[in-house]
């Protein structure tokens, strides 16, 4: 059994080809005592097609939105294609870092200080994925349980055969970018 984790469906696309190899993440609504955990270290993503806007993204990102909201499955369904593995996770508080993250993730400096600014005690955790596609989408019925602004639900589900996002080669050089930005050893 494999959790899922929500995430916007542009986002989860950007992960899919390359485009982002990082998450931003404080938790939802429902999260907002504790924050954000990372509680797998191997988790699904399941597209969420709620509260993404053109301007919360990077300009060179921003127009594929429309292609992804082209594709949202139908009402009631999900399509999963892609899971992630976690390679590292990092919390900060520091703008500046963040800001010299912006190559690795599609959210434009405006919406990550928005984010920053929600729930402004905690930290922002910082993740670092290695992406998976899966050869053949996973179809799932949605549950009532899993509607809301948390991060986590629960499914019955095993990925099995996928490729990578980013050849072995391609991901280590973009994992050691981003661990020397965040200064974690490898």
């Amino acid at each position: 059994m494999m959790q899922a984790l929500k995430e916007w469906a542009v986002v989860c696309k950007a992960l899919e080809q390359g485009r982002q190899v990082v998450l931003l993440r404080k938790g939802g609504i429902l999260e907002y005592r504790q924050g954000f955990e990372v509680k797998h270290d191997k988790f699904l993503m399941f597209p969420t097609y709620e509260h993404q806007s053109k301007d919360h993204l990077q300009p060179d990102y921003a127009d594929e939105i429309e292609n992804v909201l082209a594709d949202n499955p139908p009402g009631g369904t999900n399509r999963l294609t892609s899971y992630a593995k976690v390679i590292d996770v990092k919390e900060t508080s520091d703008r500046s870092l963040l800001q010299k993250l912006a190559r690795f993730h599609i959210w434009n400096e405006s919406y990550v200080n928005a984010r920053m600014d929600y729930n402004a005690k905690k930290p922002m955790s910082v993740i670092l994925l290695r992406v998976f596609k899966l050869d053949t989408p996973i179809h799932v019925d949605v549950r009532e349980e899993w509607a809301g602004c948390k991060s986590w639900i629960p499914l019955d589900i095993d990925a099995a055969g996928a490729q990578p996002a980013l050849d072995d080669i391609q991901f280590e050089r973009v994992a050691a970018e981003v661990r020397e930005v965040l200064s974690i050893a490898a």
